[in-house]
């Protein structure tokens, strides 16, 4: 049988409203790929703007760390996984088919889920 991978969960609920807690999600999960521990972000309420393509291309850097958009890209080319709330979407009238490649949709009892087998789980 095969070890399940450590897993840490980044919860990320901002995005141009306050670009350095945006940020945070892809900088503390980019780490943890490089440790060679799954990454998982999921977006929930103005952070599914992040998903949305085109949109972190015009968000100002925050923090001191990079751009928010490098950060992304960076995170789903080392193998980070991003999902979006599927109601929060809905809300801001975000298209399924308007997300970036190879985000996927979630709801409130995967999300539960996904909390309980993670190692740990960030709220930002």
């Amino acid at each position: 049988m095969a070890e399940t991978p450590e897993t840490i969960l980044y919860i990320g609920t901002h995005a141009s409203d306050d670009p350095e807690k945006a940020c945070l999600p892809f900088v503390l999960g980019n780490a943890a790929l490089a440790m060679d521990v799954k990454a998982v972000v999921v977006l929930q309420t103005n952070g599914v703007y992040l998903a949305q393509k085109g949109f972190a291309a015009h968000m100002p850097p925050g923090g001191g760390f990079p751009p928010v958009a490098k950060l992304i890209a960076d995170f789903q080319e080392l193998g980070g996984e991003i999902r979006v709330c599927m109601p929060c979407i809905k809300d801001r009238n975000i298209a399924e088919a308007d997300l970036l490649d190879g985000v996927t949709t979630t709801a409130a009892a995967a999300l539960n889920v996904a909390a309980m087998e993670a190692k740990a789980v960030f709220v930002f």
